[in-house]
Formats: C-alpha cells, sequence, structure tokens
C-alpha cells in the first residue's frame, strides 16, 4: 500500500530535508501504474498544452544503452530519439527532480553536520536536540485550522472534510515542524564556520569523482559521493519512472513498425489491416462493463454516471483496443526479428541497519531480508507468511529481519507497531504480530493490550510501555531509516540491500538464491 502523505520524523533525516524544498518530490509515486482508471477517465477532456521543461544540467541519472538503439525491428532500428520525441516534456521533467534535488542536497548534508555537531557539544543525541528545538515547540493543529485550510484548498482537494481531516492536521503539522527546523539551522548556521568549494553541485564522472568537496563544515568535508548516497532513492526512482515511459513508447512504436510491415507485406495499408485484424477483435462495451467501472472508480471521479458515461464508453473502448491490437501484435512478433536493448534499471543496495531489530534465521546468513511493514496493511498481512515460510525453507541460510513503517493514513499502524516492540521486550514479537496481522480491523489500544493477555504476556510491563511511549522512538527510527533509503510504501521488502520488484513466493525464492549465488563468489 502507497504512503499517503511523508510522517515529519524528529531525526536526522528530517532535519536534512530543510530547505530542501524540490525533494518533496522525492517519492514519486507511479511505480504500479502510469493511469489510474478514474484518472484517466477525469483526464479525457482535453487539456491545455504545457510548456516543455528545460533541463539545465546533466542529471546523472540517465541509464545508458548501447549506441542510443532502444530496439532494432527487422532490421529496422528504433533510436532514444525516436522514442523520446513524444516523451521529451515529461522526461526531462523527472529529470530535472533529480538536478534540483542534488542543488539542495548539499544544504541538507550541511544542515545534518550541523546538528550532529551540536548535538555532540550538549551531549545528547540529534534526535532528542530535535525534539527539544523543534518538536516541543510545535502545536498540533487545532480543528478549525484544519477545516479553514480545507476550505481554502477544497477545489484540489479529493474528499470530504471528515475523511481526510486527520491527513491535513499531519501536513499542517509537517509544515510547521520544517519551520521551526529551519530557524534551528539558521541559529546553527550563524555559530559555524562554512565553506562553499563548488560553484555548482554537479554529479560525478566517475567512481574517483565522488570524493570532490564541495563544502566543509567546521573543517569536515562534503563530498560528491555523500551527496549522491543521499540522492539514491530518488535517481532510482526517476530512472525506473523514465524506464516505464520508454517501454510503453517502444512498445507502441515495434508494434507501429510490425503492422507497416505486415501491411506491406501484403500490398495493403495499414489502416486497412488494422481494420481487417485489430477491429474484429475489439470487444463492444456494454451497458453493465461501463456502470460496473464508474462504481468501481466513482470516488476517484467527479459527476455522476449520466454526465461521464460517454467518457467512460470512450475510454473503455481505446483500452478494448489496445489489447485487441497489442495481442495481434503480439502475433506479429513471434514471427518477427526483434531485438529490445532497453532494459530495467537495477536496484542499488542500500546499508540497512539491523541492529536490535526483530530478526529469525541464521546468525551469521549470506542473505539478510529486511521487510518494512504495516500492521494495518492488508498487503502485509498477506506477505507476511510467505515471507516467513521462505525464511524457514532456506534454515540458516537466511536472515529475516522486521522493521516498522506504519503509513500515515493507518489511525492505529503507529500504536500497533510500539505494542509489537511491547511483545518483543518480553520475547513474544513473532507471536504478537501474528495476532495483529489476523486483527486488523481490531488495533485500538483496548485490543492491543487484550492481545498481550492472549499470549500470556506481563500486562503491567506491557500496558506500562504502550501507555508511556516507551518505544515510540524506536519506531521512528524504523521510519526515519526507510525514508531514507526511499520506502513509500508498504509492504517494501529487500535482499541483502537490494530492494524487491516483485514479491511472490517464486520471485522471492529466486531473488535469494541468486544473493546466495553472488555471495559464493565474493
Amino acid at each position: 500500500m502507497k504512503r499517503m502523505q511523508a510522517s515529519v520524523m524528529t531525526s536526522v533525516i528530517t532535519f536534512a530535508l530543510v530547505g530542501l524544498a524540490s525533494a518533496s518530490s522525492h517519492r514519486v509515486r507511479q511505480n504500479e501504474s502510469a493511469v489510474k482508471d478514474g484518472a484517466a477517465v477525469q483526464a479525457a477532456a482535453p487539456q491545455p498544452a504545457k510548456p516543455a521543461a528545460q533541463k539545465e544540467a546533466d542529471c546523472g541519472c540517465e541509464v545508458k544503452v548501447p549506441q542510443d538503439i532502444l530496439a532494432v525491428v527487422n532490421g529496422v532500428k528504433v533510436t532514444v530519439k525516436d522514442v523520446d520525441e513524444p516523451l521529451k516534456d515529461r522526461v526531462l521533467a523527472l529529470q530535472n527532480q533529480v538536478i534540483e534535488a542534488r542543488k539542495g542536497q548539499l544544504e541538507a548534508e550541511i544542515n545534518t553536520r550541523l546538528l550532529e555537531a551540536e548535538a555532540k557539544r550538549l551531549g545528547i543525541g540529534p534526535d532528542a536536540l530535535l525534539q527539544r528545538e523543534v518538536s516541543q515547540r510545535v502545536k498540533t493543529p487545532t480543528e478549525a485550522e484544519a477545516r479553514a485550510f480545507y476550505d481554502q484548498n477544497k477545489s484540489r482537494i479529493q474528499g470530504e472534510f471528515g475523511e481526510i481531516k486527520d491527513q491535513i492536521i499531519g501536513y499542517l503539522k509537517d509544515q510547521r515542524q520544517r519551520d521551526e527546523a529551519k530557524k534551528l539551522a539558521d541559529r546553527l548556521r550563524t555559530r559555524a564556520q562554512i565553506k562553499l568549494l563548488a560553484a555548482s553541485v554537479t554529479p560525478p564522472e566517475s567512481d574517483a569523482d565522488r570524493t570532490r568537496v564541495f563544502a566543509t563544515v567546521n573543517g569536515k568535508p562534503v563530498t560528491s559521493g555523500d551527496v549522491e548516497d543521499a540522492l539514491k532513492p530518488l535517481i532510482f526512482s526517476v530512472q525506473e519512472q523514465v524506464y516505464f515511459l520508454r517501454k510503453t513508447a517502444l512498445d507502441v512504436k515495434i508494434n507501429d513498425l510490425l503492422l507497416a510491415g505486415e501491411a506491406k507485406r501484403r500490398n495493403i495499408t495499414a489502416e486497412a489491416l488494422f481494420d481487417a485484424e485489430v477491429v474484429p477483435r475489439v470487444k463492444p462495451v456494454s451497458e453493465e462493463a461501463a456502470r460496473k467501472f464508474y462504481e468501481e472508480n466513482k470516488d476517484r471521479v467527479q459527476g455522476t454516471y449520466e454526465t461521464l458515461r460517454p467518457q467512460i464508453v470512450e475510454y473503455l473502448r481505446n483500452r478494448e483496443q489496445g489489447k485487441a491490437a497489442e495481442a495481434y501484435a503480439e502475433e506479429l512478433r513471434k514471427a518477427a526479428s526483434v531485438q529490445v536493448y532497453l532494459k530495467l534499471p537495477e536496484p542499488p543496495v542500500f546499508e540497512i541497519a539491523i541492529e536490535d531489530r526483530p530478526w529469525r534465521g541464521g546468525v551469521n546468513a549470506g542473505v539478510t531480508i529486511v521487510e518494512f511493514t504495516d500492521f494495518e496493511c492488508p498487503s502485509c498481512a498477506a506477505i507476511q507468511p510467505v515471507l516467513e515460510e521462505v525464511a524457514k525453507e532456506f534454515g540458516d541460510k537466511v536472515k529475516l529481519v522486521a522493521r516498522s513503517f506504519p503509513l500515515d493514513q493507518h489511525k492505529h499502524a503507529f500504536k500497533a507497531a510500539e505494542a509489537a516492540e511491547a511483545a518483543r521486550e518480553q520475547g513474544k514479537y513473532w507471536e504478537y504480530i501474528a495476532i495483529l496481522f489476523t486483527n486488523q480491523t481490531a488495533l485500538d489500544v483496548d485490543n492491543l493490550k487484550q492481545y498481550a493477555s492472549q499470549l500470556g504476556l506481563d500486562r503491567k510491563k506491557f500496558d506500562g510501555a504502550l501507555d508511556s511511549g516507551k518505544f515510540t522512538d524506536r519506531v521512528k527510527r524504523d521510519l526515519a531509516d526507510g525514508d531514507k533509503i526511499g520506502v513509500d510504501s508498504t509492504p517494501t521488502v529487500f535482499i541483502n540491500g537490494r530492494r524487491a520488484r516483485e514479491k511472490t513466493r517464486e520471485a522471492l525464492k529466486t531473488a535469494i538464491e541468486a544473493a546466495l549465488k553472488d555471495g559464493s563468489k565474493k
């Protein structure tokens, strides 16, 4: 499940993001699909043309392909330029996110070092400093303030106030915490020795170039490598989105070439071939199908079924036509020579802390699986037994580590994560989370405590930990670490630091076997 709004963590990560306005686009959420069905209907109406995005510099995020050739279809080359021409504005807009974020990340790195130095001077941790100087100074927005914000922006907000009140309050509190963090950063900067050594923050041209020093903070360097490591999640997100944009366009280009080639072979026009082979395959859109589509998406569109029906029918007809064309093109591909050089970008490898986290498996396992989970997330409940069974199948070769990542839209998820930690304190983490996943609609505090009784836990100790917020910082640490490596949905699984794209049993086993094989070569 996707994260609806980034939580504000009282952590070094939050502080590091101060002033990084362009990095608010850090978490672009198009990994699952480029267009949602409901949004597609709304977008059916003509839209005003947007000005072309201007790329100011090298984003350092482009995945290279051999000689800029994406595919060869029956001897005809398809280049990056051929595919990118209709996509250039969207591709450049994505790549500009990295360019802008790189500029801001240097400031973020400086702020992080200032925070760490001040915390060390005071003899406290960075989190404690942020708690004192930022969190404690921020008042939670009132319902009246949230209502005022909603009324001012309701033309751009989907949903009734009662449904999204908590999200608005969280957003407003987030802004207040950012303002306070900015004030803290400004105060610390007045007392520090900061030297900027580069006119612009550019990507490294080689591994050796990562040692280039952009700035010093009280004599300590901030290098190109520091900046690039912080941008890893964003760079990969952009690479992946550009890949899916290009893949969609490339598939269309390949299909067009195949259709044109077949039309030429038959000595007819491409339109005639389309009419003869594709149109008969298109299923008519029934009233029942149109009505069903509306009912499934009415929360995401504006208007009644009667007013939207023409757009819905048109959208569904186009979708069916696309399916028919794709099916026919797939038949042509089998008889054609098609080489595709466009490849999915490789996920980066992250260093993920696992100290003091619940785990199962081998102490010295060659493969470590780290799962970021939310106890109120149905997808997490579905994958949990799969992960545990797969890990068990590999025995001591695999270590399964759990980390919490309660999503903002799940009202009880954060407290449930604290409860899981309270159960772990008494040696019953795995047993307790099994109960949580079985009872996802009943995770209020009273039920959380009742589940502790079911396991025979010391209720006085458990209740005290839960009521006092004893493990709040531990959950916040998990959230902060997840944010740092680009976690924006649950469940998110990493295998030896690399994010798993697929989480089926077969895909997980294949990824584990590959990781074990890679480890044996070292």
